[in-house]
């Protein structure tokens, strides 16, 4: 029976580094059934950095840039001896298990004095009743190629947020299929005119992480103190994960200056 196990041992190439882009599945659906704040909701937010934190410390990636319901894992030492299969259903089943438990502890400790929340809880009897699932795909990428790739995704990431500003300000007058139709073909410039002369919305204004997203990396951090042994003071340097919501738009020296590239 063995033999019918037909793509188990396919594997990513040997030489490659390896992007894991997992995408949140019908996560509309999640936000409607937790009444999540539009465009941003920072309880969400957190829930998925604290999830990249997991991915992090299970998986030792070298690089992780998360956006909305999207998490990118750049992995130089791939698990699972390279396997697709592996790579493809517990990177996506792991992510899945760990946000319903990030979800479930931050919105009644985050949230826990406001009205709305509050109600919003006890509807869902405090729990997250609900399936939660991502899908998952592999990138093999060459080193020259990473700046370009999470450039892209940034990309996508300031689009995405222009067209929630533009879709939630719509969407207070129109219905949801008449705020899809207004913004079709509608410029950026067009979008920021409208929302600063409309509602008062500076796009500019708004938080890194909603403009450029989140990203998760490995920085060094000074310490001293006193060597039990020899009673000497002494300092050295130590790894520490850093979750960076001030990014800049990247570019190949950002890439350069964490020797990823």
């Amino acid at each position: 029976m063995k033999d019918y196990e037909t793509f188990s041992n396919f594997k990513v190439p040997k030489s490659s580094r390896i992007i894991m882009r997992l995408d949140g599945r019908r996560f509309h659906n999640l936000s409607k059934k937790l009444n999540l704040e539009k465009p941003y909701d920072i309880c969400f937010s957190k829930s998925m950095v604290e999830v990249a934190k997991d991915i992090f410390k299970e998986f030792s990636p070298l690089f992780i840039y998360t956006f909305s319901d999207e998490i990118n894992i750049l992995l130089s030492h791939i698990p699972f001896s390279r396997r697709i299969e592996k790579l493809n259903s517990v990177f996506p089943s792991f992510t899945s298990s760990s946000l319903t438990l990030h979800l479930k502890k931050n919105f009644p400790q985050d949230n826990q004095n406001s009205g709305e929340i509050a109600r919003k809880l006890s509807n869902n009897s405090d729990k997250i009743s609900f399936i939660i699932s991502f899908d998952s795909r592999i990138i093999p990428v060459a080193t020259e190629d990473v700046c370009s790739y999470f450039k892209w995704r940034q990309d996508e990431a300031w689009r995405n947020y222009i067209n929630s500003y533009g879709y939630w300000a719509l969407r207070e007058n129109l219905s949801r299929e008449e705020a899809s139709e207004k913004l079709k073909g509608c410029k950026s410039s067009d979008i920021h005119d409208f929302l600063f002369s409309k509602k008062g919305i500076n796009l500019s204004k708004k938080p890194k992480w909603q403009r450029r997203g989140v990203a998760l990396y490995k920085k060094k951090k000074f310490i001293s103190g006193v060597n039990p042994i020899t009673k000497k003071e002494e300092s050295s340097f130590r790894n520490f994960l850093f979750v960076d919501k001030e990014l800049k738009i990247f570019d190949e020296d950002f890439f350069r200056n964490l020797a990823i590239i």
